[in-house]
């Protein structure tokens, strides 16, 4: 199978919802063979829930049963996709949480809840596909990162350094497998109109909206065609990089 086959198997992790949703929608418009991931069993039924919705609007997506913060987890879900579809083209690490707090009454366990989910996950991820990249000399990988990893946020030393890291790892890993027909890239969004940030109160809602030069959050759907055109193979001298997609909230 050639790279450029409309069969190309692309993974979504945390796909379920919000960016990651609109993330699976547009791949499967674009015309590859989307999966994403649920954390645990009793997820199971609201992840079929979702891809019944997706269904009757025509799209056909695959589950697959992974807990991106565990590396086991990660592992077994890993051999399923790949008995089931054969081989990864495209890996979307999105999956993320947020336990925000400010440092001095930050818990251990919501500093390392946070690492493990955000950015252990993207090591844990990669690192059961990227043989298979190498081996077939093709793939793309595109990280979900955040603007407030680029400039950091009161109150989330955890996420704005998991978010941080990302960018370190895309931009060691890109380096490593330039040459080996696979690309790494992130993706930073700001603040989009995902169900999280809308259950915000409105007020809090209308002071982050004043911070955004062009007046309004950003939709999922924005975020989505900025992986798509990342992941297409005629994106590959693009490397190493960041896309900040923030309204110009933050520009360096």
């Amino acid at each position: 199978m050639s790279a450029g086959e409309k069969s190309q198997v692309a993974l979504v992790t945390g796909g379920i919802r919000g960016i990651g949703s609109a993330m699976c929608r547009e791949l499967i418009h674009a015309g590859y063979q989307v999966v994403t991931t649920y954390r645990s069993p009793q997820r199971k039924a609201a992840a079929q829930e979702w891809q019944r919705e997706l269904a009757e609007d025509g799209l056909e997506v695959g589950l697959i049963q992974m807990d991106v913060s565990d590396a086991a987890s990660c592992r077994s879900g890993a051999d399923d996709l790949i008995e089931r579809y054969g081989r990864l083209d495209v890996l979307v690490n999105n999956a993320g949480i947020t336990r925000d707090v400010v440092m001095k009454k930050m818990t251990l366990e919501q500093w390392q809840e946070v690492i493990h989910t955000n950015l252990d996950s993207v090591f844990n991820v990669t690192h059961c596909f990227l043989n298979g990249m190498l081996e077939q000399g093709y793939g793309r990988i595109v990280n979900i990162s955040s603007v407030n990893g680029q400039k950091g946020q009161f109150g989330q030393v955890n996420y704005s350094a998991a978010k941080a890291g990302i960018h370190g790892f895309t931009k060691a890993l890109a380096q490593e497998v330039a040459r080996k027909g696979i690309t790494v890239n992130t993706v930073s969004p700001g603040y989009v109109a995902t169900d999280m940030v809308m259950a915000v109160p409105e007020e809090v809602r209308e002071k982050i909206i004043a911070q955004i030069p062009v007046g309004r959050l950003g939709e999922p759907e924005e975020i989505a065609r900025v992986v798509r055109f990342l992941v297409a193979e005629e994106s590959a001298f693009i490397t190493g990089a960041d896309f900040s997609i923030n309204g110009g909230m933050h520009m360096y």
